[in-house]
């Protein structure tokens, strides 16, 4: 999708054009993750951040890792020590 050029409000808005809205899923009343980075503001629905933070994740822990039984277990564990 081509560059779009958008005006600035006085009190700080802007309007995301209908288009991009459509192409990423952002519904009136939607959230969004602002992030500045490198000079640019970043907009990501919260959908595309958690399936980035997961792709993320995967990169370090192989699917199928029991991720949250360990941390439990380890956790019961710390606790039976502190007792």
């Amino acid at each position: 999708m081509d560059a779009t050029r958008v005006r600035v409000g006085s009190n700080g808005r802007f309007v995301i054009p209908l288009e991009y809205r459509r192409s990423l899923g952002i519904e009136s009343g939607g959230e969004l993750l602002l992030r500045l980075v490198d000079g640019e503001l970043r907009i990501a629905t919260t959908e595309a951040a958690v399936r980035q933070a997961q792709d993320l994740f995967r990169t370090y822990v192989p699917e199928g890792t029991p991720v949250v039984e360990d941390f439990l277990r380890e956790r019961r564990e710390a606790a039976r020590e502190e007792s």
